[in-house]
C-alpha cells in the first residue's frame, strides 16, 4: 500500500518539474532564484521517494523527503511574503487565482502530510532488502530523472556556474 502511495507522490513531483519546465520553455517565464530553490526541493523529495522505492520503506528515505519538503516550503513562503502587499502583481502568471508559489507551498505541505502518514503506516512491515521496480515504477523513475536533468541544465544555462542573483533575470550562456 505504501509502495503504491510513494509511487503516486514520485508521479506528483515528476509532474511538478515537467509543469515547471514547460513554464519556463513553452510559456517562456523565467524562475526566479527561488523558483530554482522549490525545484531542487521538490527534486531531493523525488529522490527520497525513489528511495523508498528501489530499497523499501525507511524512516531514513521519508527523512529525505521532509527535510526536502521543509526547505521548499521555506522558500516558497519567502517567495509568498514578498508578494503579499495587495498592489504587488506577484511574479509569474498566476493559474487558478493562485501564483505558482503558493501552489509549491501547498504540494510541500501535502508532501509533509503525506510522509507522517506514510510513516505511521508503512514502518510497521519494513524491509530493507532491495526491489525490483515495476514497470510503471521504472517509466516514473526515468520521467522525474529525465525532468530533474533537464532542470539541472536549464538552471546551467540561467545562472552559469556562479550563483543566481534576483537582479538578473535573462539566460546567462543564450
Amino acid at each position: 500500500m505504501v509502495r503504491r502511495l510513494d509511487s503516486l507522490a514520485l508521479s506528483a513531483v515528476t509532474i511538478i518539474l515537467w509543469s515547471a519546465l514547460t513554464i519556463e520553455w513553452v510559456l517562456h517565464q523565467q524562475p526566479c532564484p527561488l523558483c530554482l530553490l522549490q525545484r531542487v526541493a521538490f527534486a531531493m523529495a523525488g529522490v527520497g521517494l525513489m528511495l523508498n522505492l528501489r530499497f523499501g520503506v525507511r524512516a531514513e528515505h521519508y527523512g529525505v523527503v521532509v527535510l526536502s519538503a521543509l526547505a521548499g516550503l521555506g522558500a516558497a513562503v519567502r517567495q509568498i511574503l514578498l508578494h503579499i502587499m495587495p498592489a504587488a502583481p506577484g511574479f509569474g502568471s498566476p493559474l487558478f487565482g493562485l501564483h505558482l508559489y503558493t501552489w509549491s507551498a501547498l504540494a510541500f505541505f501535502a508532501l509533509l502530510i503525506y510522509c507522517g502518514i506514510a510513516l505511521m503506516l508503512g514502518l510497521k512491515r519494513r524491509s530493507f532488502s532491495r526491489r525490483e521496480l515495476s514497470l510503471s515504477e521504472k517509466c516514473i523513475a526515468l520521467l522525474f530523472s529525465v525532468a530533474v536533468l533537464i532542470n539541472l541544465l536549464g538552471a546551467l544555462i540561467e545562472c552559469g556556474l556562479g550563483p543566481c542573483t534576483s537582479g538578473s533575470f535573462g539566460y546567462h550562456w543564450l
